[in-house]
């Protein structure tokens, strides 16, 4: 075994390195240290060197998180591309989701037809995220991965700085887009509240982003 190999797997020989690892693992999208800390009940200064030790070895990489804001961006890491397994199942998510969404495309399916299915399954969400819309919006899509950030009162423009789907958005941002704008639509409507009053996707010139204006009441069946 190599060196560096072998510095890998001693450093994961820490029980904490090893559950952050697994946790980076296991995660949809990259953390930052604070999410990191969260998830594992630690304190953000006993995660910081374990994450810049495993970055040092190769085992993981990082990135800024890009919000737009302004002072000291975070850096969000990720498992490395070479780094090893450990047993963990492969990422087939993001192949199966890519030749789904060409089966999708060649069936004809529309943007109408993909909000559709968002709203379904975001009607299913709608106990798990609690608060008023906009506490609610934010839950689930930081659940997602797509590093919500809220700007201005109401109505509140809820900006992304992420968007996990990247590479399936740029190939058909049609379909992909319209689940993600179906997905907040269904779990507002679930929970009984207004539905948003706008999304503005990756094809729009502003920024990615949906508006929500919780104190808005939602309209009457007969008004919709």
């Amino acid at each position: 075994m190599q060196s560096n190999q072998l510095a890998m797997f001693k450093a994961l020989g820490d029980n904490t390195r090893y559950a952050i690892y697994l946790e980076l693992a296991r995660a949809a999208s990259p953390r930052s240290t604070v999410e990191v800390a969260e998830l594992l009940d630690l304190h953000p200064n006993t995660v910081r060197p374990h994450l810049e030790r495993m970055r040092e070895l190769g085992l993981l990489e990082v990135r800024p998180r890009t919000s737009g804001g302004v002072g000291r961006p975070q850096h969000l890491y990720s498992l490395a591309a070479d780094a090893p397994s450990l047993g963990l199942e492969p990422p087939v998510y993001p192949a199966i989701a890519g030749m789904l969404l060409a089966l999708a495309s060649e069936a004809g399916l529309s943007g109408a037809d993909a909000a559709e299915v968002g709203r379904d399954h975001g009607r299913t969400l709608a106990g798990t995220h609690p608060g008023d819309a906009l506490e609610a919006t934010m839950s689930l899509m930081g659940a997602w991965g797509f590093d919500p950030e809220p700007v201005g009162a109401e109505p509140s423009w809820v900006w992304f700085g992420h968007c996990p789907f990247s590479e399936l958005a740029e190939a058909n941002p049609e379909l992909v887009c319209s689940l993600h704008r179906g997905l907040i639509e269904g779990l507002l409507e679930a929970r009984g509240d207004a539905p948003p009053v706008d999304f503005h996707d990756r094809t729009a010139r502003e920024p990615c982003c949906v508006v929500i204006d919780k104190d808005r009441p939602r309209p009457q069946r007969a008004d919709v």
